[in-house]
C-alpha cells in the first residue's frame, strides 16, 4: 500500500475532478505518468540494462481536439480526421466475421478471386498445412494471370517480421522462396527488421528471445479493392481454434489504396527476401542494423507519413469536391433515392479512420487516439476493451481508473493464453499476466472502482485467445457507435516497441451497430468476472520468482 500511495493518491484526486475536457485532470494524469515511469526506471537498474528499451527520444505530446456534435449531423468523432485520413463508406460495404474458419475460407476464396493484387502483412506464416494450402491458393492465382492474354499487372506483396519469419529451419521464408523462384516479377516477400535489435545486443540475444525488442505486427489482407483487418497472424490455430476478431471491407478502393501504400512504404525500408533465401536492403535505402539507427528512423517515418499525408490530401479534395457539387445541385451525384438503380453508390453513413502506432519512427498517432477517446469518454458511456495480453500501459491504466466511462476489460484466463503449457520460461508467462491482472484489480478494489471497472476473464475449452480492441457506447445508447480493430493490444509493446495498425470504425448506420454488438456480445458470453476469490484459485497461484522477475521483464511482452 504505501508503495502505491503516491499514483493512488493523485488518481483519487483525479477522479474527484471534471473530465469533460483535457485540462487540470489531464495534467495530473501525466503528473502521475511521470511518477510512476521515474519509480519504475530506479527499480529496473540493474543487470537488466542489456536488455533495456533502445526506444527513439519521446516525441511532444499534441492532444488532439476533443470530440463534440458537428454541425450538419456529421458524427462527433471527425477531430481524428485531424490526424489521418477520413474514409466514407457505406455501411453494406462492411461484415463483421465471427469465427477463424470464416476468416480462413474467406481468405482463400479472396485470394482465388483476385485480379489484380494480393497484399498480405503479418506477423509471420506458419508451416502447416494449412498453411501451405493458402500458399497454393497465391500460386495458382499466379499461374492464372500468366496465362491470360497480354502481360500480367498481377503482383503479390507480402510483409512479415524478420526475427519471427525466420524462426526454426522451416520457417515463414522457406514457405515463400518457391514462389519467389517461380514469379520473380511478381512476388516481393519484405521482412522487417526492428532497428532497435543492432550490434553486441543482436549479437547476444538468441532466437526466440531477439522477438522481444521489436516487431512487425500489422495485421492486413488485402485482395483488389477488398480488404479484412484482423488480429490473426497467418497460422493453423488462428484459422481453427484462437478467437480473434476480423472486419471485411469490400470494394472499397480508397482504403485498399491506403494500406498497399503503407504496405509498401513499411516494404521500402525493409530486408527483401531472395530467391536464393539471402536479404538484402533495396539499393540506396540505410540499413535497419547496420546502417546508422537516427538516419534509417527518419528515412522510415518520411516514407510512412508520405503515406498517410497524401491520403489526407487526396480524401479532402475528394470532399471538398463532393460537398460543392451537391451545394450547387450536381446532377450527376448520386441521388438517395432508394429505388434508383444502376451501379450507384449510397452517401457514406459509416468512416473508417486508419490509426498508426509505430513509436521507433516516432509515429504515435493510435496511441494519441485511443487516449483521447479514453479520456473523453463521458459519464454514462460504456467502453468495452479486450485485449489477449493483459498488460495496460501505464497511461492507459490511470485513464482507465481515472476518468467517467464504465469499462469492462476482457482478457484471457491463463488456460486460454497463447503461451499456456509453453516450454521453458515461456512457460511461465501466463502466470505473469496473472500478476499483472492481479496488481491492476487491486487497485481497482483499492479506489472503490469496482463498479466502475470491471474485469472479465475469457475462457473456451479446447480454444486460446487473441482478440483485442474496443467498443464504445455513448451514453443512453444500447448498441456501440465505434470500434477499434486491428494489431495493437493497448501494452508497452504495441506502444513502444512495435509497428502497429488498426482503425476507428464510426458508425450511424444501426444495422452495423447490431453486428458490432452481437459480436461483443458473443465474446463476452464466454467469460466470467474477475473478483478476489479468482486468484484464489490453484490455477492462479504466481510463483515467486515470476513476481521478482515480472516488473523487470513486462515491458518485453
Amino acid at each position: 500500500m504505501a508503495a502505491a500511495g503516491g499514483p493512488v493518491l493523485w488518481r483519487r484526486l483525479l477522479g474527484l475532478l471534471p473530465q469533460g475536457r483535457l485540462g487540470l485532470a489531464a495534467l495530473l494524469g501525466r503528473l502521475s505518468d511521470r511518477l510512476s515511469l521515474g519509480r519504475d526506471r530506479r527499480s529496473r537498474r540493474s543487470s537488466w540494462l542489456l536488455l533495456a528499451p533502445l526506444l527513439a527520444p519521446t516525441v511532444p505530446q499534441v492532444t488532439a481536439p476533443s470530440f463534440c456534435v458537428c454541425p450538419e449531423g456529421m458524427h462527433r468523432f471527425q477531430w481524428i480526421r485531424n490526424l489521418v485520413p477520413e474514409f466514407g463508406v457505406s455501411s453494406s460495404h462492411i461484415r463483421v466475421l465471427s469465427s477463424p474458419t470464416e476468416f480462413y475460407e474467406l481468405m482463400k476464396e479472396q485470394i482465388k478471386a483476385a485480379k489484380q493484387r494480393v497484399v498480405v502483412a503479418s506477423l509471420y506464416l506458419g508451416t502447416g498445412l494449412l498453411e501451405q494450402e493458402l500458399v497454393d491458393c497465391i500460386e495458382e492465382t499466379l499461374e492464372r494471370s500468366l496465362q491470360a492474354s497480354g502481360p500480367s499487372d498481377f503482383r503479390v506483396s507480402i510483409l512479415l517480421d524478420f526475427t519471427r519469419g525466420s524462426r526454426g529451419r522451416n520457417n515463414s521464408r522457406t514457405m515463400l522462396l518457391p514462389l519467389l523462384r517461380r514469379f520473380p516479377e511478381q512476388v516481393r516477400v519484405s521482412l522487417f527488421h526492428t532497428p532497435n535489435l543492432r550490434g553486441l545486443l543482436k549479437c547476444l540475444i538468441p532466437e526466440r528471445f531477439n522477438e522481444t525488442i521489436g516487431l512487425q505486427h500489422i495485421k492486413v489482407y488485402l485482395f483488389d479493392d477488398n480488404v479484412i483487418l484482423s488480429g490473426a497472424n497467418l497460422s493453423d490455430s488462428y484459422f481453427t481454434n484462437r478467437q480473434d476478431r476480423y472486419v471485411f471491407l469490400q470494394d472499397s478502393p480508397e482504403i485498399a489504396d491506403f494500406f498497399t501504400e503503407l504496405v509498401d512504404a513499411i516494404g521500402d525500408v525493409s530486408l527483401q527476401l531472395q530467391s536464393d533465401d539471402t536479404v538484402q536492403m533495396m539499393e540506396g535505402m540505410v540499413h535497419p542494423y547496420q546502417g546508422d539507427k537516427t538516419a534509417y528512423c527518419e528515412v522510415a517515418n518520411r516514407r510512412v507519413m508520405e503515406v498517410i499525408n497524401a491520403a489526407r490530401t487526396r480524401q479532402e479534395l475528394h470532399m471538398q469536391t463532393f460537398h460543392g457539387r451537391r451545394s450547387e445541385g450536381d446532377p450527376l451525384l448520386p441521388q438517395q433515392d432508394p429505388s434508383a438503380g444502376g451501379d450507384q453508390k449510397p452517401e457514406p453513413d459509416t468512416w473508417i479512420y486508419p490509426l498508426i502506432q509505430m513509436k521507433p519512427f516516432g509515429i504515435q498517432i493510435d496511441e494519441r487516439v485511443t487516449e483521447t477517446l479514453l479520456t473523453e469518454a463521458e459519464r454514462g458511456a460504456r467502453i468495452y476493451l479486450t485485449t489477449g495480453y493483459f498488460n495496460l500501459t501505464q497511461a492507459y491504466m490511470d485513464l482507465v481508473l481515472g476518468t467517467r466511462a464504465q469499462y469492462q476489460i476482457l482478457l484471457a484466463s491463463p488456460e486460454v493464453n497463447g503461451f499456456f503449457g509453453a516450454k521453458g520460461v515461456a512457460g511461465a508467462i501466463p502466470a505473469a499476466y496473472v500478476y499483472i491482472e492481479h496488481q491492476f484489480y487491486s487497485e481497482v478494489c483499492c479506489l472503490g472502482q469496482q463498479d466502475r471497472v470491471q474485469l472479465l476473464e475469457y475462457s473456451r475449452n479446447g480454444w486460446t485467445f487473441h482478440a483485442k480492441g474496443l467498443w464504445l457506447y455513448l451514453a443512453g445508447s444500447s448498441l456501440p457507435c465505434l470500434t477499434l480493430i486491428g494489431s495493437p493490444n493497448f501494452g508497452y509493446r504495441s506502444v513502444h516497441r512495435d509497428l502497429e495498425a488498426q482503425v476507428a470504425i464510426v458508425t450511424e448506420n444501426r444495422d452495423l451497430q447490431q453486428q458490432l454488438h452481437q459480436e461483443q456480445e458473443q465474446l463476452y458470453l464466454k467469460s466470467g468476472i474477475v473478483s478476489s476469490s479468482t486468484f484464489e484459485q490453484p490455477t492462479r497461484y504466481v510463483k515467486l520468482w515470476v513476481k521478482l522477475v515480472t516488473p523487470l521483464i513486462k515491458n518485453f511482452f
